[in-house]
């Protein structure tokens, strides 16, 4: 089976030559000797990454379903170079696929209580699925629907004779006496009670009626929940058994197993990772790594944390703690200062960060796209702006962020060098007296020159970091938008945000109730074209300098 493929396949082969420049490292500590071990994401194993991109979208097989797919570029003992390329977990429910790197070693030896657990998961699943769709369920909230209507109708209507049993009263106290007196409010009263008894009634009629069907949704819900013990028990079972089977084979020719790896445990699906399946092959085959890149393709990751196309790190709960022991044996990479914009030793990228406006106490600069505004929570999220500015400046540690720009967003992010002056920045884009203009290319034609969209978005808990118009629960947005230019299919576009909530700007282009048109790139949010980038850039920044007392207008050129 070839797994081996030319740079041709994928790339010119004046790019191999041409662009060495980092944007990410795999990395870990040597098990034996505590060194650290370091292998790039470089520009060219992005463009072998895209190249493999483009011919996905040209084919269906690859978005039946979403997964991480990953490449290596090695080199031979010839010196030639070559590319590998491999999946996670299955493809199109195998795991041996002519062309791609196969799995670790080890599957085979527990193949048929592979077989004969994932046929009992698959049962699982099927019963799981039976029973979410549970029709009882549906017609329960459409009765408890209209008793709680009937509840309420019937609440207002007894409110509203409350109050007139209350104005009658009191004519009645002004106007009656004695015997008469006694027996109108005698009549008032029997009328609130028979009220509380109708409503007795209604609550019992909804119990009698409601109550079947909360014991079926209950045992329901029990079985569901039994099940997902199973479930769960079962892929433990499952895993230890592959775990324990499982070897892997580093750069200096050592072989461990999974579970001597991580003695402790580790999540489902480790070992069937991108990165150590062609780490193990590189290994195994006395091939040289140079570089790696690994990336999303296919539907968006059950909780919307994966986007398809966009590169990704090695995860912090399978790959990363294998990086040590699966880089063991490489030696250091020579990394010559001409292919980098050195911006810091930490972070060497080759994204610089301009700075475009800087004085005591604040600094502004023009963001990259790709890098985020401030660290994420785990380690392959560290590299940032705020990151490299606090390495990077004398006060650096002081500095903090005002706000921020998506990922992907380029432009003016502003930054502050002490606390106070942080506080009244804030306190401005909270008042909404910071004027800010972006740019965009959106991915189709806008009909409409100019106008106001208003709607209200909600982070959907269950699907971050999605955002989307939700009447109920979501906060108001406003943006104000100029059509600037028409660019054959595509529509340039100025956004004036009055608001700033996340991904506001995206969401009011892609939604139908919005523009209906996806900003170029945006594949968060259904743009399928195949692109470098996002397409918004933060323009213009203009406010009112908490200690010069003056108006800053900042902006920073659209690099599209």
């Amino acid at each position: 089976m070839v797994v081996l493929h030319p740079l041709s396949d994928f790339i010119d082969s004046d790019f191999a030559l041409s662009d060495l420049s980092y944007s990410y490292w795999y990395e870990g500590r040597c098990l034996q000797s505590g060194a650290r071990l370091k292998l790039p994401r470089t520009s060219m194993s992005e463009a072998i990454a895209h190249s493999l991109m483009q011919y996905f979208a040209n084919n269906d097989c690859y978005s039946r379903e979403g997964k991480m797919y990953g490449i290596l570029l090695v080199e031979l003992p010839n010196g030639e170079q070559r590319v590998l390329k491999a999946f996670s977990g299955l493809l199109n429910g195998c795991s041996v696929v002519e062309g791609w790197v196969p799995p670790i070693p080890g599957r085979e030896e527990v193949a048929l209580e592979e077989a004969r657990t994932l046929a009992q998961l698959d049962a699982i699943k099927q019963e799981l699925f039976t029973l979410k769709q549970l029709s009882d369920r549906q017609q329960y909230q459409t009765l408890f629907d209209q008793f709680e209507q009937q509840l309420q109708a019937m609440s207002d209507r007894h409110h509203h004779c409350k109050h007139q049993r209350q104005e009658k009263r009191q004519q009645i106290c002004n106007t009656l006496t004695s015997e008469a007196l006694t027996i109108a409010l005698e009549q008032l009263d029997a009328e609130s009670r028979q009220q509380g008894i109708e409503r007795r009634q209604l609550k019992r009629q909804q119990n009698a009626v409601l109550q079947p069907f909360e014991k079926l949704i209950a045992a329901t819900d029990a079985r569901i929940s039994e099940l997902k013990q199973q479930r769960k028990a079962l892929s433990r079972q499952l895993q230890a058994q592959m775990h324990a089977s499982y070897s892997l084979t580093n750069f200096s020719g050592r072989s461990q197993s999974l579970q001597e790896l991580m003695p402790g445990g580790s999540p489902t699906g480790t070992g069937d990772c991108c990165a150590p399946k062609l780490l193990h092959y590189a290994a195994t085959h006395n091939l040289k790594p140079l570089a790696m890149a690994e990336f999303w393709w296919g539907a968006s990751s059950v909780n919307q944390d994966k986007i398809p196309g966009e590169f990704y790190g090695a995860c912090a709960e399978r790959c990363q703690p294998l990086m040590g022991f699966l880089l063991s044996g490489l030696k250091p990479i020579s990394i010559p200062n001409r292919d980098f914009y050195t911006t810091s030793p930490l972070f060497p990228t080759k994204t610089e960060i301009p700075i475009i406006y800087e004085d005591e106490w604040l600094i502004a600069v023009n963001k990259p796209t790709g890098l985020l505004s401030v660290p994420g929570r785990y380690r392959d999220r560290q590299d940032s702006v705020l990151s490299r500015l606090r390495h990077l400046l004398a006060d650096g540690m002081a500095l903090v962020s005002v706000h921020r720009l998506d990922q992907e967003t380029s432009g003016i992010l502003l930054l502050a060098r002490d606390r106070q002056t942080h506080r009244q920045l804030s306190q401005q884009f909270q008042q909404r007296q910071i004027h800010k203009v972006y740019e965009a290319i959106l991915s189709g034609a806008v009909t409409v020159e100019q106008g106001v969209i208003e709607l209200p978005l909600w982070g959907d808990p269950e699907n971050r970091p999605e955002q989307k118009v939700d009447w109920q629960h979501g906060k108001p947005s406003l943006t104000h938008f100029q059509v600037i230019a028409r660019e054959g299919n595509y529509t340039r576009v100025e956004f004036t945000p009055l608001t700033g909530r996340t991904h506001q700007l995206r969401v009011h282009a892609a939604d139908p109730r919005g523009l209906g048109v996806t900003i170029l790139g945006d594949r968060l949010y259904g743009c399928c074209a195949v692109t470098s980038r996002l397409h918004l850039h933060a323009r213009e920044l203009r406010f009112q300098h908490p200690q010069l007392e003056k108006t800053l207008h900042l902006q920073a050129i659209t690099p599209f």
